[in-house]
């Protein structure tokens, strides 16, 4: 597994993970608001399944 989420999108990710979650257990909104779970392990992760699928990559490319 190859890093493929970087830097803004990583942060997206962890920030609307977290507020979905602490909707849900507030109790606001549907049960859907659990899927919280997934950005939010995507961004700490910094791998996301569906960009490998699309062959997406928002991570800075090294420079050798």
């Amino acid at each position: 597994m190859n890093a493929n989420v970087g830097g803004i999108d990583k942060i997206l990710r962890i920030a609307a993970g977290l507020v979905l979650i602490a909707l849900a257990i507030m109790g606001v909104g549907t049960p859907w608001t659990w899927i919280g779970v997934v950005p939010l392990a995507t961004g700490l992760m910094g791998w996301c399944p569906a960009y490998s699928i699309f062959g997406l990559n928002t991570c800075p490319m090294k420079k050798a």
